[in-house]
């Protein structure tokens, strides 16, 4: 897969997504399969009961109740005592993981770009529902010249995060850092997945978004990931080039993460394998989530971020 040429570098918002998509997507929320407890109140309705201005049921007093729920009115007409129950509110938090490794600023629409759009609709959505939105790009800065690492924190994995967004004010905020964002360097993805699940508090869902082509395997970043109170969701991004590739003849590839070259010479029957070499990683990796209970989802960059939100992430339980 050759890099983008001139690849598109929004800087704002309204480069990054249009007005129109947020208005859509902003009826949405993120949801889950499981039930959390969130450290904040919020706008998310629980199966458990407790304190909110929503009725849910009655069941007889016991000791110790609090006598400030008692429903006096069906006192006045039985003479037996009832607590009335509520529908608790719980804060969710949303946990977006970009894959911001070189490999990634290819394909036409660029694969990168289309992450971008897909982490600030989810974020959105988010924000606008009053959870607790946090992000992470993961990979390693570039070299020098010298072969030495720009960042003494490159070892971790993690570029960098934003952290306990939380309201629709807060959207140029989480705007603005993705914009700043670039594919660059290699990428560190299980000593990544190490420092996410060290680091990351509370519940929630979790939304890691890759093409998962990681020579060192994907297997042990994602197991670290799993459990702890998290459902997490897998976005694999493909461009179309890379599902049907356009290229043919004699080519000398070259890695543009470790710099590993091949030479190959582009036919039929080389493209054929190499077809069903890809659909055979994509079937791994779908087994691999769905042993774990993670979903997988494997979305071409043409598909439009509305019918990705809308249609395909609601189909897989992800937003409602």
């Amino acid at each position: 897969m050759q890099r983008t040429e001139n690849p598109t570098r929004p800087a704002t918002l309204d480069e990054l997504l249009d007005s129109k998509l947020l208005a859509r997507v902003s009826q949405l929320d993120i949801t889950s399969k499981k039930i959390f407890s969130g450290k904040l109140r919020g706008e998310r309705r629980s199966k458990k009961r407790g304190e909110s201005v929503e009725f849910a049921d009655h069941r007889p007093y016991v000791s110790g109740d609090d006598l400030r729920h008692i429903d006096w009115n069906i006192f006045g007409r039985l003479d037996r005592l009832f607590l009335k129950l509520f529908l608790e509110e719980e804060d969710l938090c949303l946990h977006v993981v970009l894959d911001c490794s070189e490999s990634h600023d290819c394909g036409t629409p660029n694969k990168f770009l289309f992450m971008q759009q897909v982490a600030m609709s989810l974020g959105y959505i988010g924000l606008v529902n009053l959870n607790r939105v946090a992000m992470t790009a993961i990979g390693t800065p570039p070299t020098t010249n010298t072969g030495l690492q720009q960042d003494d924190t490159a070892p971790t994995g993690v570029l960098s995060s934003v952290r306990d967004l939380r309201g629709r004010r807060r959207t140029q905020e989480l705007a603005s850092w993705l914009c700043s964002l670039r594919p660059e360097g290699g990428s560190n993805f299980t000593e990544a997945c190490k420092r996410i699940a060290l680091s990351r508090r509370g519940k929630g869902v979790m939304l890691v978004l890759s093409d998962f082509f990681i020579k060192e395997g994907y297997e042990d970043g994602l197991r670290m990931l799993t459990g702890r109170g998290y459902d997490v969701f897998c976005i694999q991004v493909l461009s179309p080039q890379e599902l049907e590739p356009d290229i043919a003849g004699d080519l000398r590839l070259r890695d543009v993460e470790d710099g590993d070259a091949a030479e190959v010479t582009i036919s039929a029957p080389l493209l054929k394998r190499y077809k069903a070499n890809l659909e055979a990683y994509c079937d791994q990796l779908r087994i691999f989530c769905g042993a774990r209970d993670m979903t997988l989802l494997t979305v071409r960059t043409d598909t439009p971020i509305d019918v990705l939100l809308l249609d395909y992430l609601r189909r897989r339980g992800v937003v409602r």
